[in-house]
């Protein structure tokens, strides 16, 4: 943890910012100032402070850009908009870097190719995770800070809670992942839906559909 991250959650004590960027961070797009204070129910002029407030702590990006989805002289001014910052924030009291030694540990797995065995011990812990829960699989991966939501059919994630390390060892990350989710499906009891790997940019690796839906990366 840095001073940096530390001031950039304080931000967030003031019930409308921590409200401004829930939603902003929720949509997974350009927000507008317009769409952002009718949907937290305050004033534009209101929502625009905060929001600058957040782009000065690094929590959110802002640009310009034409909403009304036309080029030209008929497409009016652009518009400032906003959307989730890509830097991750950290912050422990005391202090802790677990993410070093998660890298420590991938760089081991790597190392001695113990692929098999790590998806094997992840699996087993999503079993264990979501065991005895008695919230829906939403709920649950809700929980876990994927930031599910409905999109073509499926349940996608917005985050990866695994970023950090998704980037320096993808393949080893990401099979983990699916396997951490298909343990949370037993866990669950859940029988009509699989985890496949279908990665999109900006996004968790792993999507959730119907287990009669097809797919070359569906895990029966």
């Amino acid at each position: 943890m840095t001073s940096d991250d530390l001031e950039s959650m304080s931000v967030l004590g003031d019930p409308v910012r921590r409200a401004l960027y829930g939603y902003v961070a929720e949509q997974g797009r350009d927000v507008g100032r317009n769409e952002a204070a009718e949907a937290t129910g305050v004033q534009r002029t209101l929502a625009a402070h905060h929001l600058d407030k957040l782009v000065e702590a690094g929590l959110l990006e802002s640009g310009f850009k034409r909403l009304s989805g036309k080029a030209g002289p008929g497409g009016g001014r652009p518009a400032k908009v906003y959307r989730r910052a890509r830097e991750e924030r950290t912050v422990s009291l005391p202090p802790r870097d677990y993410r070093t030694l998660a890298l420590v540990l991938a760089e081991t797995v790597d190392l001695l190719g113990g692929e098999e065995k790590a998806e094997e011990a992840a699996r087993r812990t999503g079993e264990r995770l979501a065991a005895g829960e008695s919230a829906g699989l939403v709920e649950v991966l809700r929980g876990r800070g994927y930031e599910p939501y409905e999109g073509g059919g499926r349940v996608r994630l917005r985050n990866c809670p695994f970023h950090v390390l998704a980037e320096s060892h993808p393949l080893l990350v990401c099979s983990m992942n699916l396997a951490l989710c298909q343990g949370m499906l037993a866990g669950l009891g859940e029988t009509g839906v699989v985890a496949t790997l279908d990665p999109r940019p900006g996004e968790c690796c792993v999507a959730f559909t119907s287990a009669g839906t097809s797919s070359k990366n569906n895990v029966d």
